[in-house]
Parts: structure tokens; C-alpha cells; sequence
């Protein structure tokens, strides 16, 4: 079966000093797709993709590039332009001579580069603004420009390193729209770094989580969100309960929080062996009273809650310290007494669970 990869990373480790950046990285970018990669700060991502733009040298392993080794290729020879968190714009250049700058580093004559970097900024929508400083533009103008300058030269993949970290909200998602409906335009490889959940899931056909240099998981967006892998995984994304302990000889799962049904896909697992369970905050759902026995559920007290929008998550803890959370409409939470302090059972159906294959 043929590969349509067009990066390979290959046992790609790389070291600064004693310290591990990444760990024997094994991924493939197919070619077309909008990859996001994400973790916490210091996870390796960003270093992935300086790795791929040839900014750092991979320590170990190899790095194709349509299959051929780019480990020793000059940032320059890559074809791989980037997007930067700070955009790196020339303030001495105006916009259209921003669009226009890598054009004519590769030979390009003048009227073709004015009339190919005029056609990008009609394409950005911000054609108006060609002549302008680029200290007059807007934040979200910036970003356009950056884009163009990197599109213009019609590259097979763009990097972007946290491009839309320094806009403000409304922006955030105005922008999210722009960069995916280029990337289906063009087909592009998009590459995209970022620290933001909502981001990643909004805009990727796959989503790499990333901690400490391991890649944790690959997915789509609603693979990793119902079916986390490892606890790291659940944790990070900040939308599941986690309930750990030992499987009982009746196929209960004995945790601190108390015994609890496991889904029947569990029914088999060997007495005492460790199992997470983990039930997002959306199939999670608050009673005022002990629920019926087609539910699970445990005692705990509200400590606070968060507003979104038609939602709102509410945050409990259990008499052994353990945090949870619930998700739901302000209907559904309007007849509950959420106040701090207020014990509640928080429930579920144990077919709504999920058991980490790696716990």
C-alpha cells in the first residue's frame, strides 16, 4: 500500500545538551491535510516544526520530505515558509513589498512579483492596504499579510507556529475560518502548532498531543475527545471525569470515589488489574436526589462554576478530594440548588464510560 505522506519523521530524537526535546518521534503528515500539533509549554511541539523548517538539526533519525532526507537541507532549499507567533513582518518594508520580499529572493522579475503579490492580497481581502506601513495595520490585518507572504510563493506545506495567539477572541475565530478554507482552497499541507484545544479541534483533520517529547496521541478531533488514550490525554483536555482503581471480581472498578460500573466492553478484565474510567463532563449530568439504578454516581459538593455562552460547567469535589465537573445548559441547571457548598450527585450511565487502554 503506497504512502500519501509528504513528511515522514523517522526516530527523530533531538537533544540540547542533556536535555530530551523529543523522543524518538515516529509521524506521519499526509499530504493535503491540516495537522495541529498541541501540549503545554516545553512539550516538544514547537520544536518539531523548527525541526521540519530547518531551523534545528534532528539529533537522531531522519526527516523526508516528499521521501527524500531533508535533515541536511538549508532552511532555504526547503520550500517550507512559515508563519510566526510575532509574524516577523519587515517594518521597514510596506504590505505589498512584504508579500513580495521572498518572491524576489528566489529571482523573480519585478512585474511579475507585484502583479502575483497584488493577486495574494485581492485573495486576503486586504488589497486596499498595499502601500500602507505595516505598523498602521491591525492585528488581523498583520496576520494577512503574513499569510500572503507565505502563500505566495505556492509552497506544498506551510508551518505555523501559533499564529493567532496575540488576537483578540472575536479575531481568533475570524481568522480560524480564514485558515481553513484556504487550506481546503489550495490543498496545502498546513502544519499547525498551538497551545489552544479549541483551536486545534476547530480547524484539523488530525490533532497530535504531545507531552514531555512523546507524542501521546493522533486523531481526529472527535476521536481524542470520546477516546483518550492515556491519562495525560484525558487530563489535558480538561473534559472528562477520571476515576482509577482495581477491577473487583464482580467486574466493578473499586476507586477511592467508590465501586463503579465498567462499560461491557470491560467485562473480561482480570480481577485486581488497574483501569482508569473516564466520563466526559457532557454525558456526566447533576440530581438533587440518588438517581435510579440504571445510573452510577457519587456524592460531591460544588466548589464553583464557569459560564459559557448556553452552557455552563460546574465544578464539584468529593468527600475524598477528588475533582469533577458537569456540563449542561442553563435549563437543565436551572431547577438545581448550584450554590458553593451544595452537595449534589453527579451521575452517569456506565455505558457512557471509556477505560484507558493505557493507563
Amino acid at each position: 500500500m503506497q504512502s500519501n505522506a509528504l513528511v515522514t519523521f523517522d526516530g527523530v530524537i533531538k537533544r540540547f545538551g542533556g536535555f530530551v526535546a523529543v523522543q524518538k518521534l515516529d509521524l506521519e503528515i499526509h499530504k493535503g491535510e491540516f495537522l495541529a500539533i498541541m501540549g503545554s509549554s516545553g512539550c516538544g511541539k514547537t520544536t518539531t516544526l523548527r525541526m521540519l523548517a530547518g531551523l534545528d538539526a534532528p539529533t537522531e533519525g531522519e526527516i523526508r520530505l516528499g521521501g527524500k532526507p531533508i535533515n541536511d537541507l538549508p532552511t532555504w532549499k526547503r520550500d517550507t515558509p512559515m508563519v510566526w507567533q510575532s509574524l516577523a513582518l519587515f517594518p521597514f518594508l510596506n504590505v505589498i513589498e512584504n508579500v513580495e520580499f521572498a518572491l524576489k529572493m528566489r529571482g523573480v522579475g519585478a512585474t511579475e512579483r507585484r502583479k502575483r503579490a497584488g493577486n495574494w492580497l485581492e485573495r486576503m481581502q486586504i488589497s486596499e492596504f498595499a502601500e500602507r506601513n505595516i505598523s498602521q495595520l491591525s492585528g488581523g490585518q498583520r496576520q494577512r499579510v503574513a499569510l500572503a507572504r507565505s502563500l505566495v510563493v505556492e509552497p506544498e506545506i506551510l508551518l505555523l507556529d501559533e499564529p493567532l495567539s496575540a488576537l483578540d477572541a472575536h479575531l481568533k475565530v475570524r481568522m480560524q475560518s480564514v485558515l481553513q478554507n484556504l487550506q481546503r482552497e489550495l490543498g496545502i499541507t498546513f502544519v499547525y502548532v498551538t497551545h489552544s484545544q479549541s483551536e486545534a479541534f476547530a480547524m484539523a483533520d488530525r490533532v497530535v498531543i504531545m507531552s514531555k517529547g512523546v507524542v501521546e496521541q493522533v486523531g481526529s478531533a472527535q476521536e481524542i475527545y470520546r477516546a483518550p488514550r492515556t491519562r495525560f490525554v484525558a487530563e489535558f483536555l480538561g473534559s472528562s471525569n477520571i476515576f482509577a482503581g482495581t477491577v473487583t471480581p464482580t467486574g466493578m472498578l473499586d476507586a477511592a470515589t467508590g465501586q463503579h460500573r465498567l462499560p461491557r466492553a470491560m467485562s473480561g478484565a482480570a480481577p485486581k488489574s488497574a483501569a482508569t474510567l473516564v466520563v466526559l463532563d457532557t454525558r456526566s449530568y447533576l440530581s438533587a436526589v440518588e438517581p435510579g439504578p440504571e445510573f452510577d454516581w457519587v456524592r460531591a459538593k460544588v466548589v464553583g462554576e464557569e459560564f459559557t455562552g448556553a452552557m455552563a460547567k460546574i465544578y464539584l469535589e468529593t468527600s475524598d478530594g477528588s475533582e469533577l465537573r458537569v456540563q449542561s445548559g442553563y435549563d437543565e441547571l436551572a431547577a438545581l440548588p448550584i450554590n458553593n457548598g451544595q452537595e449534589l450527585f453527579v451521575y452517569w450511565r456506565p455505558e457512557d464510560g471509556h477505560v484507558l487502554p493505557n493507563a
